[in-house]
């Protein structure tokens, strides 16, 4: 999916950040073509300075995808979810990154979060990208425990496992 709504603007790479920032932070378009996060309108000035494009690229972005109708399901239909990653250091938290080798493949949540309540690690936030929507998906999981060495070592074995990150 992500790859078919970045084709749509192919000839643009300057809307393409334009939709790469909708989809990454969760932010809607209105009936309007106003960028807006629940009913929290987002200045276009901000949107073009977050990611160094002109106003007007903001603009034309939301037009087409108020033309297109199955653009406007999309971004008239998402939405952002609350997360704990930034809060972790604030709040002694550990987060956990999972990057796999085939996001696409079944059971890596329950592999990995089954792997964790076997340790006794609770979990207090997962959080896991869409591989239709993402380029390099990843699983966050947040804890309120530091991992012991044993546990990074079971799920560093899990045969989806590419890569694993704390923070």
């Amino acid at each position: 999916m992500f790859d078919e709504i970045m084709e749509k603007f192919e000839g643009s790479p300057s809307q393409q950040a334009v939709i790469r920032l909708l989809l990454e932070r969760g932010f809607s378009v209105n009936d309007d073509g106003r960028v807006v996060s629940g009913g929290i309108e987002i200045p276009n000035t901000g949107i073009a300075r977050e990611i160094d494009v002109d106003r007007r690229v903001v603009d034309s972005t939301t037009d087409v995808i108020l033309e297109d109708p199955e653009l406007r399901r999309i971004f008239q239909n998402i939405s952002q979810v609350p997360s704990l990653m930034d809060l972790a250091p604030v709040l002694e938290l550990t987060v956990l990154t999972i990057t796999p080798v085939d996001a696409e493949r079944k059971g890596i949540v329950a592999g990995v979060t089954g792997t964790l309540a076997d340790n006794g690690v609770s979990i207090r936030q997962t959080i896991s990208e869409d591989p239709e929507f993402t380029d390099e998906p990843r699983l966050y999981l947040v804890t309120d425990q530091d991992l012991p060495g044993e546990v990074i070592t079971q799920l560093r074995d899990l045969e989806f496992v590419r890569k694993i990150e704390l923070q």
